[in-house]
């Protein structure tokens, strides 16, 4: 049912549509992502360990149990961003009442995560600036074994380091970035679900859940 004529549909309802289309992907990114195994069985969005730990995996049989310890530090932080990712709801939607959408129909004919771009370009620092204690919060709770992400990522390097004998047989690590890196890691695959949310809106009648998507999004505004 293409339609030429731009007139039928107004800047508003435009933007409007956009915004409900970032706010309905959005909600259905945190409820996948907040369950468990959200991020930790899906290879697109699981999170590893921070950069400065590449020296741990090119020493890894050199270090007592530290497959294990790898294992369960990579499943802790994994566990810590499903626990923060039902915060980013608030966080997300306060972003996308407050941002200003200048050419809404630049967008709506742009490609299918315009709009998640548009966001992300407008919103990434304060929403990673807001995120961050949540995830900070997460890290810190005793989420596997008893223990939370952060002890056993400290854990796991001071194994490593004792076992290069302080930084004699191989690198000694002095960083821990895990706050910082978890969530950038957390809020990036977030976007990531939301521009894929963003797709099925614009092509597939069944996830435009309102009037509004349907109107915005059921017409091609050539």
């Amino acid at each position: 049912n293409a339609i030429d004529d731009k007139n039928t549909i107004s800047n508003e309802e435009v933007i409007q549509g956009l915004k409900t289309a970032l706010t309905v992907g959005t909600d259905t990114s945190v409820k996948r992502l907040s369950a468990v195994d959200g991020y930790f069985k899906d290879a697109a969005v699981k999170i590893l360990l921070p950069p400065e730990a590449a020296p741990i995996f090119n020493n890894l049989s050199k270090i007592p149990g530290g497959q294990q310890l790898v294992d369960n530090t990579v499943l802790a932080i994994n566990r810590a961003a499903e626990d923060a990712a039902p915060e980013a709801t608030t966080i997300f939607v306060d972003a996308i009442t407050g941002i200003t959408i200048g050419d809404g129909m630049s967008i709506l004919n742009g490609n299918d995560s315009a709009a998640t771009t548009y966001l992300k370009k407008g919103t990434y620092t304060p929403l990673k600036n807001t995120f961050a204690p949540k995830i900070s919060a997460s890290l810190n709770k005793p989420i596997v074994l008893g223990t939370s992400a952060e002890q056993l990522y400290s854990d796991l390097v001071n194994t490593y380091n004792t076992a290069s004998l302080n930084g004699v047989l191989f690198p000694k690590i002095t960083q821990n970035t895990l706050g910082e890196y978890v969530t950038t890691k957390a809020l990036d695959g977030l976007f990531y679900k939301v521009a894929i949310e963003e797709g099925k809106i614009r092509n597939d009648a069944n996830h435009r859940v309102s009037q509004i998507l349907e109107k915005v999004f059921g017409t091609k505004w050539l």
